[in-house]
């Protein structure tokens, strides 16, 4: 069976092109394959936090995937920083990793002017993390949006050297972009993807909004002046989008939903009405395991327990082809 491996950080809230674009395809996915998904919050620190942050963060995210549809029971779900051997194996990918390769990441360049103040080391090394997570699960397919491509060829890079230095140790893992996916931008600025490390509220529909906020804010969607409804993300950015939400919200296909209007309006009305009804069984199923965090808490427990099985394995695997006098 395939080896599936994602990771998500414990930052912002989760939102509908979370959702729609990943996460519902990770609950799909669980059920076809060997599907293992984490809770990267060693990789939240990379900038500075506040101490409780980032547990209280990753409690409240495990509880949102597991409402979204990952079942605890069919897939792998942990937090990172439970299962110690991505950290010990994290320094081995640095010391195979070269400054120029990291330099070059896309992330840290952008992630450096968003945060001048202070650069910290590890969000220069992440990357290295990064190849850790996904290597020591013998993973054979990241899924990913094109933007994340970049992480993955470098871990294949990292793998590689390592392999070819010390003995076939580490399986090459490959990018996925699952072809169900929806595109979801921002409804404020449908040229941006919708994000939830952006601060626009208007332009972002949260999970756990409220009915009445979703319906406003898809109802104020940006489109445009000309009145026509087309599937076009280059020429109509805002009424593909809505089209795009409403079709994944509903199983159809978005080009052919434009043939069923000739106004704007009755689009955003029936797009926040799939929205609002997709989410209420979500909602209801969150608000439950939000009411028992121990339960959560237990089956995070147990989740770790399950990964750390293979990633132990791995590191000893990798450990013992450097050579390192056993303890």
């Amino acid at each position: 069976m395939t080896r599936v491996f994602s990771g998500i950080q414990p930052t912002g809230d989760l939102h509908i092109g979370n959702y729609l674009g990943a996460i519902r395809n990770w609950s799909r996915m669980q059920h076809e394959t060997d599907a293992i998904f984490c809770v990267v919050d060693l990789h939240a620190i990379t900038v500075p936090k506040t101490p409780g942050e980032v547990g209280a963060a990753s409690l409240r995210l495990s509880q949102l995937l597991m409402a979204a549809g990952l079942d605890p029971a069919v897939c792998t779900l942990f937090v990172q920083s439970h299962v110690r051997e991505h950290t010990e194996c994290a320094w081995l990918m640095e010391c195979s990793v070269s400054f120029g390769e990291l330099s070059r990441m896309t992330q840290f360049k952008d992630k450096s002017d968003q945060h001048k103040d202070f650069i910290s080391g590890g969000l220069f090394t992440y990357p290295a993390l990064q190849a850790a997570d996904i290597l020591l699960y013998d993973t054979d397919e990241v899924p990913v949006g094109d933007d994340q491509r970049q992480h993955i060829e470098i871990t294949r890079d990292i793998a590689e050297r390592f392999n070819s230095r010390y003995g076939d140790t580490f399986v090459l893992p490959k990018a996925v972009v699952p072809k169900a996916a929806a595109r979801v931008m921002d409804l404020q600025q449908p040229t941006n993807k919708m994000s939830k490390s952006l601060d626009s509220p208007k332009g972002t529909v949260n999970l756990l909004d409220e009915p009445k906020q979703i319906a406003k804010k898809i109802r104020s969607a940006v489109t445009d002046n000309d009145g026509e409804v087309s599937f076009d993300f280059t020429e109509k950015p805002g009424v593909s989008n809505l089209l795009s939400i409403l079709g994944a919200a509903t199983d159809r296909d978005p080009a052919s939903l434009a043939g069923d209007y000739e106004q704007y309006g009755q689009l955003k009305v029936d797009a926040a009405d799939a929205v609002v009804a997709l989410l209420e069984p979500f909602q209801a199923r969150f608000r439950e395991l939000e009411a028992d965090p121990g339960e959560t808490a237990r089956l995070l427990k147990v989740g770790a327990e399950k990964a750390r099985e293979t990633a132990a394995v791995t590191l000893a695997r990798a450990k013992a082809n450097i050579g390192f006098l056993a303890d």
